[in-house]
């Protein structure tokens, strides 16, 4: 059984701010812009509500590039940001999680099968400005993984992309065709599993690296000891993807169930709280 650990969420590089994270342990959850406004996603900037209070993820920023790695240079600001969609991914409410990056993703997600968890882990900082860090927010079972290739052919394409319509990735196909052509891994979930409530674990460090002139963020040793981690490094300054040799009961034992997080658990788990 494995547990792979996936980075999501709004972050310096696409929204240029984090979700916030309050001092009574509740936080925001929110999904990076999309890249496209081809997508039939609902949701916007302007429309994504906090959970705790009455802003928008629009009031987290000013503008922004929807494709901060391409080479195209459009900025969004005003109205057109207000209605910019989210790329929803993963999305909490329908448990479903589609990836394409290629730096350990794609392969370490198609290796899962029914049973094994997918975590995910968001930046987050606390509204007095103290240091930010990375935290996991929730988690999903998985029921089953699909993947789409350039060389998928149209029909299989079609059903599979059908299957998981609520994804993100899938809302933004258009006349068949994946947003860049690249192959992407899509997993649905089954519970146990959700966004958590409040009391998110924080699985980084921030210091200096012996050797090292400059501090970065490091997984914690507790977390890596303790949840068995076998791939990702240590180095968190790029939302690696980590897999845990660890089964689904030990770790939902680790971090609880969604809605029901409290007490003892969260004391063991969750240095920082």
């Amino acid at each position: 059984m494995t547990v792979v650990l996936a980075g999501i969420g709004a972050d310096s590089t696409n929204l240029g701010a984090l979700g916030p994270l309050y001092d009574d342990g509740q936080f925001e959850y929110v999904p990076i812009p999309e890249k496209t406004r081809e997508t039939t996603e609902s949701e916007t900037l302007g429309s994504w509500k906090f959970r705790n209070d009455d802003r928008t993820a629009a009031d987290l920023t000013t503008r922004i590039k929807p494709q901060p790695i391409q080479e195209d240079e459009r900025v969004v600001t005003g109205d057109d940001l207000e209605s910019w969609p989210l790329h929803r991914d993963p999305n909490f409410e329908t448990l479903t999680y589609g990836e394409h990056r290629t730096s350990g993703y794609v392969s370490r997600l198609r290796a899962l099968g029914p049973g094994d968890v997918v975590g995910f882990y968001a930046g987050l900082r606390r509204p007095e400005g103290d240091r930010a860090h990375r935290y996991l927010i929730g988690y999903f079972t998985v029921d089953a993984v699909d993947v789409v290739t350039p060389e998928t052919p149209p029909d299989e394409r079609a059903a599979i992309l059908e299957t998981h319509s609520d994804n993100a990735h899938a809302k933004r196909v258009r006349d068949g065709d994946l947003y860049l052509e690249k192959t992407v891994v899509i997993v649905a979930g089954r519970e146990p599993g959700g966004l958590f409530d409040r009391h998110p674990i924080r699985l980084s460090e921030y210091y200096v690296k012996p050797g090292n002139e400059r501090p970065q963020y490091y997984l914690r040793d507790e977390i890596g000891d303790g949840w068995n981690v076998t791939a990702g490094g240590e180095n968190m300054m790029f939302k690696p993807a980590y897999r845990c040799e660890l089964s689904s009961d030990e770790f939902v034992d680790r971090v609880g169930v969604p809605g029901d997080r409290l007490g003892e658990l969260l004391e063991s788990v969750s240095a920082d709280e």
